[in-house]
């Protein structure tokens, strides 16, 4: 099969499954998929980039772990915590049966102790899932450091245990919004992607395949409103003229609309203006 071939049926792959990829995506994904290096993808919120694991779990038939990033995310949340109230009472309990103190040692720090976080988990797996590392720009530099580990060697270090090896390696795939640079290290770890906000013929489509519930003339000509809505939305704030809401938002919208009554779209219009001046604030 030719690597057009290819691509095409992933793209086909993902339609069913309920994602419109383009052939530029679509591409990426196959590269990604064959040389299992971390993809990295970039884009406003809301363009569809945490949904793009998600289906690619689904295409492997494979578990989906996913870590939220956070401003302050430390080791003991994304990698490995020790299970400290079950170390104290093996402590009280070998006090009572006293062994050498390398023994005692080797029976507190083991695996039975240790608590797998996402990270962690990912690289212990029987079958490789999908690392979905979200958000990766909220997170600390720190941590972004601490992740050049994993990209490169796919091991993670515990002091008490040693270096990890993967026992199966994960196909990684991080997402960011863009609110900070990323550093060189990590970028050059990583296939990338940029997620463009979608055009109006394949929202269209992705309307068609997300909410098929509303009719095909009804979708076409909510559609624009939908998008007329964030216009006028980013005009009365004084930000860049762009779509600001997200797919799902639509999507809310334009079932809420459907649901409540599709004569009437006085409900999910506030509806969007109230989260578009959450979000401006």
């Amino acid at each position: 099969m030719s690597g057009d071939q290819r691509v095409a049926t992933l793209q086909s792959q993902m339609a069913e499954s309920g994602y419109i990829a383009d052939r530029a995506l679509s591409a990426t994904l196959l590269l990604f998929t064959e040389l299992q290096r971390p993809l990295l993808l970039e884009g406003d919120s809301g363009v569809g980039k945490t949904e793009i694991a998600r289906i690619l779990s689904q295409i492997h038939s494979c578990p989906l772990i996913r870590l939220q990033c956070y401003e302050g995310l430390d080791v003991n949340a994304a990698v490995y915590e020790w299970n400290y109230q079950h170390q104290l009472l093996a402590i009280k309990l070998l006090e009572q049966n006293p062994v050498g103190a390398d023994s005692a040692e080797q029976q507190i720090f083991s695996d039975k102790y240790l608590l797998e976080r996402p990270l962690l988990k990912a690289i212990t797996q029987p079958q490789s899932p999908v690392l979905l590392i979200d958000e990766i720009d909220r997170a600390d530099e720190e941590f972004e450091a601490y992740l050049l580990e994993l990209l490169s060697d796919f091991q993670v270090s515990v002091p008490e245990l040693g270096t990890i090896q993967a026992t199966s390696r994960p196909w990684v795939v991080l997402t960011s919004n863009g609110t900070r640079e990323l550093s060189d290290a990590l970028r050059r770890r990583c296939l990338y992607h940029y997620v463009e906000y979608p055009a109006f013929d394949k929202e269209l489509r992705i309307v068609n395949a997300r909410v098929p519930e509303i009719g095909p003339n009804s979708r076409a000509r909510w559609l624009p409103l939908s998008r007329s809505c964030g216009g006028w939305i980013c005009v009365k704030n004084r930000v860049s003229p762009r779509p600001w809401i997200g797919l799902q938002h639509c999507f809310d919208w334009m079932s809420a609309a459907w649901t409540k009554n599709p004569r009437r779209l006085l409900i999910p219009w506030c509806a969007c203006s109230k989260h578009a001046k959450m979000r401006r604030h």
